[in-house]
């Protein structure tokens, strides 16, 4: 296999990468659509603004690329933004055209006593524990979270795992080889390192 991260001058490239090497493989760069060439695997990974990451994977053509790529039905893995930006639309910066990928807004947590962003360690509850991409983590996995908004897919089937933060919310989604998710494995330590290792086994 061949790993593929994308580098839109955003996210926190180093510490996904370091989480792959600590799951046994190691990762390049992806910086535009030639640098995909002999990828098996691709992450997109997010740290920032929904409508600057959109915006940077337009500029620099790689958007084509995540489109074919799934279609494809290739092993995907999008992160945090790199989950969000899949969707129609956020309301990050106003109204905010993604990818889509998926139908869909991405909407900012409502007020309440909780803070936003919601950040920290939370509880999922997956929807198929066999499903292989859980593989390992029991029934009630914890991860780490930290976000102002959350994807609303319409198609509620995509759902792989729920997590409650005043609402509840679609936490990851999975279909065929493509997984995404809210939370970042690469902060979520051993269990993090264990869901890119079933990931690189997609």
């Amino acid at each position: 296999m061949k790993l593929g991260v994308i580098d839109y001058g955003a996210g926190n490239l180093r510490s996904v990468l370091n989480t792959f090497e600590a799951a046994g493989v190691n990762g390049h760069l992806v910086r535009t659509p030639e640098d995909a060439a002999g990828v098996t695997h691709l992450v997109l990974p997010g740290v920032g603004a929904f409508g600057d990451c959109a915006e940077k994977l337009r500029r620099q053509e790689l958007v084509p690329l995540i489109r074919t790529w799934i279609e494809r039905d290739r092993p995907f893995l999008g992160i945090c933004v790199g989950y969000q930006v899949l969707f129609e639309n956020g309301e990050e910066d106003g109204q905010v055209p993604g990818l889509g990928i998926f139908k869909g807004s991405v909407v900012r947590f409502p007020e309440s006593e909780l803070k936003v962003p919601h950040m920290g360690w939370n509880r999922l509850t997956l929807s198929n524990p066999a499903d292989p991409v859980w593989k390992g983590m029991g029934e009630d996995p914890y991860f780490y979270f930290v976000h102002s908004y959350y994807p609303r897919p319409e198609d509620d089937s995509l759902a792989a795992a729920f997590c409650t933060y005043g609402v509840r919310f679609a936490a990851a989604i999975r279909r065929g080889n493509l997984v995404a998710t809210q939370f970042h494995p690469e902060k979520s330590q051993k269990l993090g390192v264990k869901l890119l290792e079933n990931f690189i086994s997609l």
